[in-house]
């Protein structure tokens, strides 16, 4: 029996406050304009209107009869533009000369429209975007196959989306789950959809849509975390590849029999790239060039063309490091690795392009 070791505060169990902001999902923003500033523009609008029909009123306040005093003041004004624009209407100031019931019909009553059309305008922007963004859910949740699944959006997360990123992946078949409100707000304005949530419970992962992803990437804080997440992701996705991340080696094994296909150790990686940059500083630039996608040198797998069927490792016209055979990792210089068989898959060295420049390779030494 394998016992968790743990490390430390996760950063999937911060802010407990944040649980119950729900387990959402929060599609990139698209807003233009920030909702606040629409408000206040719209009621800076409806006092334009307000004060405009005040003045109005007030030139020709004379046009105007009051049945309490019967004089119109300022304060008058203000009452009669406020029950007239709302229309209320108490009728108690009314127009009795022929200018002053030309201008309510003229001017009053369009300004009357205006003033109701921003006011309704704001509700119905409301209720339209509520509507627009059930709409964006529901088609995105229809259209949604084949995804990758980021659990956790810290450093490791990021780092590694970051290298998918640079493979040709899109942004829109990217989903993050992490509990922090905060951290989804970020992912969203990077253009990624994010599910607020836990992500070991099964209907945060269903939010995700985690049962039709192809890859799910695991990079929580805590090992006690990522082993839960890794058994509840296997139980609802049987064929998605799962990556995942540990802190401890000793978990590593636990993670694996979770249901992880890889799983990497971030402490031990770390310390071992530390330990062959002091032996020797240009190796380990070269390591990390290695695992930094998108320049430099980059490792990659692909599978055996037919044209190299049949040939020995080192007549590929790409530095093959490892044969994939099956479920057996072979290194170039194996005996076995040659004769290349058609369902081989070839790890490789090659020369990392722009996006809009084609790949080249590095051939074998000489």
């Amino acid at each position: 029996m394998f016992h968790v070791k743990l490390p430390g505060q996760d950063a999937m169990a911060r802010g407990a406050d944040e649980k119950l902001v729900s387990r959402r999902i929060k599609l990139p923003k698209r807003v233009v304009e920030h909702p606040l500033r629409q408000v206040a523009k719209r009621l800076l609008m409806a006092l334009f209107v307000l004060f405009l029909t005040v003045f109005i009123v007030w030139l020709d306040r004379d046009g105007y009869h009051d049945n309490a005093n019967e004089t119109v003041d300022l304060l008058d004004c203000f009452y009669y533009a406020t029950v007239t624009l709302s229309t209320t209407g108490y009728g108690d100031i009314v127009p009795h000369s022929d200018s002053a019931r030309l201008i309510n019909i003229m001017l009053i009553t369009p300004l009357r429209v205006l003033f109701l059309i921003i006011l309704v305008g704001t509700t119905l922007e409301v209720l339209t975007e509520r509507t627009r963004e059930e709409w964006r859910l529901k088609r995105w949740r229809k259209n949604l196959r084949e995804h990758t699944v980021v659990v956790g959006f810290g450093t490791k997360g990021r780092s590694a989306l970051m290298t998918l990123l640079a493979t040709g992946l899109s942004k829109e078949q990217v989903v993050v789950v992490d509990p922090s409100a905060k951290v989804i707000d970020m992912a969203n304005s990077e253009g990624l959809t994010g599910v607020v949530g836990d992500a070991t419970r099964s209907d945060v992962l269903l939010r995700a849509e985690l049962q039709k992803a192809r890859q799910i990437v695991i990079a929580t804080q805590r090992d006690d975390t990522a082993v839960l997440v890794t058994l509840t992701a296997r139980q609802m996705n049987r064929g998605a590849k799962i990556v995942a991340a540990v802190r401890e080696e000793e978990n590593a094994q636990l993670l694996r029999q979770s249901g992880a296909d890889a799983v990497i150790t971030s402490a031990s990686a770390a310390g071992r790239l530390l330990g062959l940059s002091v032996l020797s500083p240009s190796a380990g630039t070269v390591m990390e060039d290695l695992i930094q996608q998108g320049s430099g040198l980059d490792l990659i797998e692909r599978p055996v063309r037919k044209s190299e069927v049949g040939k020995s490792v080192r007549d590929t016209d790409d530095l093959v490091v490892n044969v994939l055979r099956g479920h057996r990792l072979l290194p170039y210089d194996d005996p076995h690795a040659s004769p290349l068989q058609l369902t081989d898959r070839l790890i490789t060295i090659v020369r990392a392009m722009p996006p809009t420049t084609t790949r080249t390779t590095l051939g074998p030494p000489e």
